[in-house]
């Protein structure tokens, strides 16, 4: 996820994803002092302040108000009738482009709680 400039920088060590929406730092290791801040990341952090655009499905490019406008214009409630409307889940490749590693499903389920609110 970070810049391919940086890249080098990361060797074979885990990094952790700062789950602090106020924070800059998206990865760290705190074994070897290493940080990346949001500037140094290919796509905006979904749940960071500002991320612009939030994605909801990193894969497909679908963002969280694509999300909404699913379920406030076209009465999408599930998970299944946002993807049909949106495309988003049809392109899955979540290890590589998910900065969190994992199904989007999670995110898109929270986009459509906000748009049922």
């Amino acid at each position: 996820m970070v810049l391919n400039e940086l890249t080098e920088q990361i060797g074979d060590n885990d990094y952790y994803l700062c789950m602090n929406e106020e924070c800059d730092i998206t990865y760290y290791n705190t074994k070897f002092n290493v940080k990346f801040n949001k500037q140094q990341v290919k796509v905006p952090i979904w749940f960071k302040k500002d991320a612009d655009p939030k994605y909801a499905c990193y894969c497909s490019e679908v963002t969280e108000d694509q999300v909404i406008e699913a379920v406030v214009k076209h009465g999408a409630k599930t998970v299944k009738e946002v993807n049909a409307i949106t495309g988003a889940m049809k392109n899955s490749n979540c290890k590589e482009n998910n900065p969190l590693g994992v199904c989007c499903h999670k995110i898109i389920q929270e986009a459509i709680d906000k748009g049922l609110k």
